[in-house]
């Protein structure tokens, strides 16, 4: 069931719905091989996915994330291992890049620290 929302024109919208636990689990690990073109860890453990939804007005997964910093010039390249990551598991997807709140190092999951460590940062 979508949820209906109304623009300031008058319009009725229809705003993303959460999804299913167990896809959303399935989408998670996907997104899991797509790594951040700069510091080599995944985009979940980096903590760069803040939510999950679906569209089902356009039939797609909405995937509301950030990026370490607003001017990283490679979202091109995480859309495209995005779009490879979640081939053959959703039939779109967009993202909906978000900035508030700003992404922190206290996103990173113990598993993105573990990874970010063998890679020689210091966190």
């Amino acid at each position: 069931m979508s949820e209906e929302t109304t623009t300031e024109t008058g319009a009725v919208a229809t705003a993303p719905v959460s999804i299913d636990p167990d896809f959303r689990e399935q989408a998670i690990e996907a997104l899991k091989n797509v790594s951040d073109p700069e510091l080599g860890v995944n985009i979940v453990d980096l903590g760069l996915i803040y939510d999950l939804a679906y569209d089902e007005e356009h039939d797609a997964l909405v995937i509301s994330m950030t990026l370490t910093s607003a001017g990283c010039p490679l979202t091109d390249v995480i859309e495209n291992d995005i779009a490879e990551s979640l081939d053959g598991l959703v039939a779109a997807f967009r993202i909906n890049w978000v900035w508030m709140p700003p992404w922190t190092p206290a996103r990173i999951t113990d598993d993105g620290r573990e990874m970010m460590r063998a890679l020689g940062f210091n966190i």
